[in-house]
């Protein structure tokens, strides 16, 4: 599958095409919002692999949890495009699972750790062996102690995600068994998406399903639910 994959969950923004193998990745943390430079970005992935959007067979995007802002203007960007190629299919991918697949190499448990707000955070388990990542718990939005009651203190665990740094330090500064995922792969990565799309072909879908998953009520839901009470 040639797969075109974006990222714009967090304060990085990330552009991928494979064809079964990685062709063509740019990740940058971006001053600008996301909408200035992810379009510009995919204009370049493709001049440079040659590709034409006729050609792609996939659009990948990370889903949530992550920025509202973000993810609405990856979702956003990605309809839009479909919407001028019809052939081509949507996927949208979990941003924690594609935080695991940033530590394939890994032999253990991987926790994808995001920070929400203070004291609660997104996460999600995972559990890698040669390479394959399978899916431990579902994603879910709550307290850090709910989140790492679910470890044995004896796992062998990679931390990936934004605050993955700060809950090495906080709670596991003195197990060597916890490890933080190296600084190139803690953030999110397009190329990530690719190869979760690539394993599990069930994540395509029309561009019209393609949906944000929050995890969380927005601040417009939350004023609309103050307001109404």
């Amino acid at each position: 599958m040639k797969i075109l994959a974006i990222d714009t969950s967090g304060k990085i923004a990330s552009v991928a095409v494979s064809d079964g193998k990685l062709l063509w990745e740019k990740t940058v943390f971006t001053k600008l919002t996301h909408s200035q430079v992810i379009l510009p970005m995919v204009t370049q992935a493709l001049e440079e692999t040659g590709f034409d959007y006729s050609e792609l067979d996939c659009i990948a995007v990370a889903n949530g949890p992550g920025s509202y802002t973000g993810l609405r203007i990856g979702i956003g960007a990605v309809k839009g495009i479909c919407l001028g190629a019809t052939n081509i299919k949507a996927a949208g991918v979990s941003t924690l699972l594609a935080l695991a697949y940033n530590c394939r190499s890994f032999e253990g448990r991987i926790a994808a750790v995001m920070r929400a707000r203070p004291k609660i955070i997104y996460g999600a388990v995972f559990e890698c062996s040669c390479g394959e990542i399978t899916r431990v718990t579902e994603d879910k939005v709550c307290g850090e102690d709910e989140f790492f009651a679910l470890f044995d203190p004896c796992d062998n665990i990679m931390l990936v995600g934004d605050c993955a740094e700060e809950m090495k330090m906080s709670r596991f500064a003195d197990s060597n068994n916890v490890r933080c995922a190296p600084e190139n792969c803690v953030l999110q990565r397009a190329s990530s998406i690719c190869e979760a799309v690539e394993d599990d072909p069930s994540l395509l879908c029309s561009a019209d399903d393609l949906a944000v998953s929050y995890l969380q009520a927005t601040k417009a839901e939350k004023d609309k639910a103050h307001r109404d009470n």
